[in-house]
């Protein structure tokens, strides 16, 4: 695929893990510097996970962003410094009790609701995922829970046939982490309708990852760019591939941004 960006490149759009985050859970250090250079030369950094609001804070604050953040894959847009809701979808009722009425043993889910995660099992699984994103997982009453807007849950664990649950989008994230989203919901949604909201075309908006479920985000860019270590899918589907995330892929598209 091929697109012409009209004009300079207005924002950045990054994924976090695997994309300017490696598996230390620290940001790389070539990108980070990067993509200051490229806010104080006037860009907007915006930054697409599938992370919830607690686990994307310090990557959010260490990077000194203000604005807005797309989370859960596109599901909710929040003003982190202002915690304004922006942008929000949520799962239909049914989705909950059944996720967890008809999980087969071995998978764990944590539900989010109004951006806190909660989870009833105290399982090695769902102890390293809380670690990894920085979470703290709340006592889950489900039946409690599923009266309120649930924004997502995740189901951690060895990967099988995932359920199928009508009203839905269900998004691999990474081997072991399945998410069930609202039906329709995705990055590249959450962007365009954050672009249109600011006035910002999307051909002046570059945007990378190194997953499937970046990859909408990526089509829908004026730049779409892949990690060159992510998934064939996403390589296949970008504009540019450039180098991996530990090697710096984030600063090689802020060179692309800044030097043409």
């Amino acid at each position: 695929m091929s697109r012409v960006v009209a004009g300079p490149i207005e924002w950045i759009v990054t994924d976090l893990d695997g994309t300017l985050v490696g598996r230390d859970l620290r940001m790389v250090e070539a990108s980070r510097a990067a993509l200051g250079r490229f806010a104080k030369a006037g860009g907007r950094v915006v930054i697409a996970t599938g992370r919830s609001e607690a686990s994307a804070r310090r990557y959010y604050d260490e990077l000194r962003l203000r604005g807005p953040a797309i989370l859960y894959n596109g599901a909710r847009t929040v003003d982190l410094g202002t915690g304004e809701v922006l942008h929000e979808r949520t799962l239909p009722a049914h989705a909950l009790p059944y996720l967890v009425e008809s999980l087969p043993e071995g998978l764990y889910p944590v539900a989010f609701v109004e951006g806190r995660a909660y989870a009833a099992h105290d399982v090695p699984q769902l102890r390293e995922y809380a670690r990894r994103d920085g979470l703290r997982l709340e006592r889950a009453c489900w039946a409690e829970l599923a009266r309120r807007p649930v924004t997502k849950v995740m189901l951690i664990g060895e990967p099988g046939v995932p359920p199928v649950v009508e009203g839905t989008t269900a998004v691999r994230s990474e081997r072991t982490y399945l998410e069930f989203l609202p039906e329709g919901t995705s990055k590249g949604g959450a962007l365009r309708e954050l672009a249109a909201r600011e006035g910002v075309p999307m051909e002046r908006v570059a945007a990378i990852g190194d997953n499937p479920n970046d990859l909408d985000m990526i089509e829908a860019a004026g730049l779409g760019v892949a990690v060159g270590d992510g998934h064939r899918v996403v390589r296949e589907a970008a504009d540019r591939v450039v180098a991996g995330c530990a090697q710096g892929a984030v600063a090689e598209l802020v060179a692309l941004a800044l030097d043409g």
